[in-house]
């Protein structure tokens, strides 16, 4: 019986019912019931208590810290929330118990993945951070988790595309930011997420493509577009997806798909603040990390929601006292004209000099200085990161003496702002960039909460090394430290603190919340935007650099700490993987 434990004799065991033998990391309880004897692992599998303090009664093993129970025979269990039991092959000789080290069952990349599939289908938070947790270490990339999340998100919630899905995007999108610890923590929160949202949200069907003729052509991508157009504008969901899903079928690729989309989406002005053009960013974005072969589910989901997006231009501030509709009307009309006579060689603009337009109080010089700069030869995605810059400058400058509720205002602004750079990087149509000035003129209505304006800090002169990044956490663990944090970190950077280093500390400062929806949003594109700026040498991108890092700062300091309910389930499925005790004998 090499590399077999011995478990005693079987006389022993039916005079004792259980004995616990060295194995495996917890140990090995091999039991004696109804004439046969059965080796379990020792730890129960749902959060560690030592199984040879349960009860065995009609084949089943229960738990008694949470009452899960299990077939002592297979190790299955009864209980969703749980998982099963490891158990090991007994042999008997000559009445002497011997136990195999090897178990019955190993665990593999395919059980993980059905198990994360399991947690997000019953919504069970600890399950899904085991899956995470079990995939990460086992080597899993994090993209084929996050497809997981994707695959399920799209297609188990009516309603489509939500906050769920964004901010498992988000948090995909800066995992090279974070540490394997904060990495498992940002794919968790955002899988928790998607769960939460899809619970008993009925699933969604796709309608199928429209039945094209063979012997005929096929419309036109103009066509599509077309159709798509006036399906958005009508508010009819389902022809809007029925038009995709046979633009699809077309060949249509992922550069012409946004362009229809998003043609759409900005012929209306700042559809539901915002969230309209950045969930359509997201949607593409993730299918960069998950495959095009998902497109039909992740670009139908994000329809949906148009059936009753608001729309800017039909809202009272938009109007009055400034008629902000008017003046972008007659911008648009100037527009196309400005992109087809621009510059070929770029002019110097003053970039300092336009960002403090964009935050003035006269619109209709700003929608005039953004129409020059294009005039001049500026790039749209350059002037988008620029008018992303100034909305990231309402934040950085956000006063605390406005409601905490404020901060959604101009963190919406921001989000799209962002949302907009990013999807110009694919595509510069004449009517994605009608939403640069969209973006400009939300900086505009929110600039009385910078009325009066936070005075940018400046480095604490009394520091004289850099700052502990840990520091900053403890600072964060206490309510109201926007100010200071924002001056903790301007001596950081000043100090030479180390990037990458703060960066994930933010992030941990972030995944380790209950953080609501926009402050995941706000982690993601600030870091985004800093690192578009960091590939600029000239000082006026150090200084927009120093903004997205002062904004982001000031923003999870405002809105910490939380009750870390989230996370907390997924440091007890971390410590359950490294073998860790959760629960304590007395002695």
């Amino acid at each position: 019986m090499e590399n077999f434990i011995y478990a005693g004799s079987v006389e022993k065991l039916k005079e004792n019912k259980v004995k616990v033998v060295k194995g495996g990391q917890h140990g090995v309880a091999v039991l004696f019931h109804e004439g046969d004897v059965y080796a379990i692992d020792n730890r129960c599998p749902h959060l560690g208590f030592p199984l040879h303090q349960g009860s065995l009664c009609d084949g089943i093993l229960t738990c008694h810290w949470h009452h899960a129970r299990f077939d002592v025979k297979s190790g299955g269990t009864l209980d969703s929330w749980a998982d099963d039991m490891t158990t090991y092959p007994v042999e008997i000789k000559q009445g002497e118990i011997w136990v195999s080290p090897i178990p019955h069952h190993k665990q593999t990349i395919s059980k993980l993945r059905e198990r994360l599939k399991n947690g997000l289908e019953q919504n069970l938070s600890l399950v899904i951070a085991k899956g995470v947790v079990g995939l990460i270490e086992a080597g899993e990339s994090a993209k084929n988790i996050t497809r997981i999340g994707v695959e399920f998100g799209t297609k188990h919630r009516q309603r489509g595309w939500r906050s769920g899905l964004t901010i498992l995007t988000a948090m995909t999108n800066i995992l090279p930011k974070l540490d394997k610890n904060g990495q498992i923590l940002a794919l968790y929160q955002g899988l928790v997420h998607v769960a939460r949202e899809s619970a008993n949200m009925g699933t969604r069907f796709l309608l199928g493509p429209l039945p094209l003729n063979e012997t005929s052509s096929k419309p036109s991508l103009e066509k599509f577009a077309q159709w798509y157009r006036h399906s958005v504008e009508v508010r009819d969901t389902q022809g809007a997806e029925r038009v995709i899903l046979t633009a699809i079928e077309s060949g249509a690729t992922n550069e012409q798909l946004a362009d229809m989309m998003m043609t759409a989406v900005t012929d209306h002005f700042y559809m539901n603040v915002g969230h309209t053009l950045d969930f359509h960013n997201k949607a593409f974005e993730v299918l960069e990390h998950i495959g095009a072969e998902h497109r039909a589910y992740v670009l139908t989901s994000i329809i949906p929601e148009l059936s009753n997006a608001s729309r800017s231009e039909e809202q009272h501030s938009w109007q009055s006292p400034v008629n902000l509709v008017e003046q972008l009307h007659t911008t648009f009309k100037e527009l196309t004209p400005t992109l087809e006579s621009k510059s070929t060689t770029v002019a110097q603009v003053d970039e300092q000099a336009l960002v403090n337009h964009i935050l003035g109080d006269q619109p209709g010089e700003t929608l005039k200085a953004l129409l020059t700069a294009l005039k001049e030869g500026m790039s749209p995605v350059k002037l988008a990161q620029i008018v992303t810059l100034a909305a990231g400058e309402r934040l950085a400058r956000f006063h605390v003496q406005n409601e905490l509720g404020d901060w959604i205002t101009v963190l919406h602004t921001f989000t799209h702002a962002h949302a907009v750079h990013e999807s110009l990087k694919r595509s510069t149509t004449p009517e994605l960039i009608r939403a640069v000035f969209h973006t400009a003129m939300s900086i505009y209505l929110d600039r009385f909460l910078n009325t009066p304006a936070a005075r940018r800090p400046k480095p604490d002169s009394t520091v004289s090394s850099v700052p502990q990044a840990e520091e900053l956490l403890q600072m964060l663990d206490r309510q109201q430290q926007t100010d200071q944090a924002g001056k903790w970190v301007i001596t950081y950077l000043a100090q030479g603190g180390d990037k990458q280093d703060l960066f994930n500390t933010l992030g941990h400062a972030l995944v380790r919340e209950d953080a609501e929806f926009h402050t995941f949003q706000m982690y993601e594109a600030a870091v985004t935007e800093h690192d578009h700026w960091q590939k600029e040498e000239e000082s006026f991108a150090e200084y927009a650099q120093e903004t997205m890092i002062l904004a982001l700062t000031r923003y999870l300091a405002a809105h910490s700490p939380t009750s870390r309910e989230i996370p907390h389930t997924a440091r007890i499925a971390m410590r359950l993987h490294r073998g860790e005790k959760l629960f304590e004998d007395e002695n």
